[in-house]
């Protein structure tokens, strides 16, 4: 081989490792499906017993209504529900239990504070953590979707403590 090939192979890997590891050089990176893989639900208290996670095409009615509830903020690196917290997720459940047709799709979020597939997989998490909430308060699992949209879409475009705790959350999307 000689140097010209070696050079070139050098620039081809070079430019795979940048444009894989470094996704903001490259524009935003697109929301996850939704779905989380079957290895972050395995966990106990996620998912009932006999419970499944809903089917991609139940969600695809359009007409949506976002902001009719509060979102849930999390603590610091945390996808734990506080207590403080609990009431926004039960009026939810009461909702949904007097509204047996409708779904919910739950976005999770996160201050600008780590990387962006932590941040994806925090806000993964958190949606996961309300989902079991509203599981474990009767609502099927079935009607509930999960999103993680990480810290791509902060509510508090500011870079200090009050902004990022508005940003870090689970907002609740309804599907009527």
């Amino acid at each position: 081989m000689n140097i010209r090939t070696i050079c070139v192979a050098i620039l081809v890997c070079a430019m795979a490792v940048a444009s894989t590891g470094c996704k903001r050089w490259f524009g935003k990176k697109s929301s996850t499906s939704g779905l989380p893989p079957s290895d972050m639900v395995s966990g106990p208290g996620l998912l009932g017993e006999g419970s499944t996670l809903p089917d991609r095409g139940a969600f695809d009615d359009k007409s949506l209504v976002a902001g009719q509830f509060e979102s849930v903020r999390f603590a610091y690196d945390s996808a734990q529900v506080d207590d403080t917290e609990r009431a926004k997720v039960e009026a939810v459940a009461e909702f949904l239990k007097g509204n047996a047709s409708s779904m919910v799709t739950l976005e999770g979020h996160c201050d600008e504070r780590g990387s962006n597939e932590y941040n994806m997989s925090l806000g993964e998490r958190r949606a996961l953590s309300v989902r079991a909430y509203l599981m474990s308060l009767g609502i099927d699992g079935a009607r509930v979707q999960t999103k993680s949209l990480g810290e791509e879409q902060p509510k508090d475009q500011g870079h200090d403590e009050a902004a990022w705790s508005v940003n870090r959350r689970v907002e609740f999307v309804v599907v009527k």
